[in-house]
């Protein structure tokens, strides 16, 4: 017999995953983006200029995902898109002005999450860390067993 839904730690994360989409969703409709175009936007500002492939490996997503969400974010005036120079099958990709507003915008985002969490940031931190220990050594699992 599994273990009851709540006792599955693959479970409680979905859930969490999608309470905070909801929770998120209101002021990212506000701001006239998805929660992927959210990525994106905190992807690029990391580190400006990446191509699509390499916002695709920064986000755990597709390439075919992140072209056509990179094309509307074009067509809104957040980002631009250019040919690499010297690889011209690469699309690079930088925030605009209007990228970067928006994204200082996005903090909003971060604020409403600690304070609906009724947690410290300190304890959402930590939380954090340990579910990326949790994802990197999975993801360490999957290669070695796909090598």
């Amino acid at each position: 017999m599994p273990l009851p839904l709540d006792n599955q730690l693959c479970f409680t994360l979905y859930a969490t995953s999608m309470t905070i989409n909801r929770t998120y969703k209101p002021m990212l409709d506000e701001m006239g983006i998805t929660y992927p175009q959210y990525l994106v936007l905190n992807a690029l500002g990391e580190a400006d200029g990446l191509s699509v492939g390499s916002i695709a490996h920064r986000l755990a997503l597709e390439s075919s995902t992140i072209t056509p969400l990179v094309k509307r974010m074009e067509q809104a005036g957040l980002v631009t898109r250019r040919r690499s120079q010297t690889d011209e099958r690469q699309v690079q990709v930088d925030l605009t002005p209007g990228g970067r507003a928006l994204l200082v915008q996005c903090n909003c985002l971060n604020e409403t999450l600690i304070e609906r969490s009724g947690m410290k940031l300190a304890d959402l931190d930590a939380l954090n860390r340990q579910v990326q220990a949790l994802r990197n050594a999975l993801n360490c699992s999957l290669a070695t067993d796909l090598a």
